[in-house]
């Protein structure tokens, strides 16, 4: 079945996000709302929605590219799990931690892995790299917030 790497890989994506989300909670409540944020920040239920989009469309992207023959899919997926890591610690580091300034670190790499995948998947599977333009998107708008954040706090 050509679906089942990419619904295999979606679940694992929201797991990750879910365990992120449910570590982070206690910090969403007592220390993020007090936080001075810029005029473009989203609504707070907008982030669980746009997050869950993100990792099933990031899911479907890795197993897509999985599926292929393609003798780069192996590094690929190597970029992928690392992109995934980061985005479990840039939650951490800005929630558990509270740090926006790690948070900044570690935001500028996950941006520049996501750059690395699209770019390496797209011989792979064209698809693929264009699932991943909403997640190179949120994740620069996410910079700046973070910047953002950071200068104000």
């Amino acid at each position: 079945m050509k679906y089942k790497q990419p619904i295999l890989w979606a679940a694992l994506c929201l797991a990750v996000g879910m365990a992120a989300g449910a570590l982070q909670a206690d910090s969403l409540k007592e220390w993020y709302p007090y936080l001075n944020k810029p005029g473009l920040t989203p609504p707070d239920w907008a982030f669980p929605v746009a997050w869950t989009i993100l990792y099933v469309l990031m899911g479907f992207s890795i197993g897509l590219a999985r599926n292929s023959s393609h003798p780069g899919r192996k590094a690929l997926t190597g970029v992928f799990l690392a992109q995934l890591a980061v985005n479990f610690l840039w939650s951490m580091a800005f929630f558990v931690m509270r740090s926006p300034a790690a948070r900044l670190g570690l935001i500028s790499v996950l941006f520049l892995l996501l750059l690395i995948y699209a770019w390496k998947s797209r011989p792979i599977n064209r698809i693929s790299a264009y699932l991943f333009v909403p997640y190179i998107l949120w994740v620069g708008f996410a910079w700046y917030l973070n910047f953002s954040i950071f200068l104000q706090n």
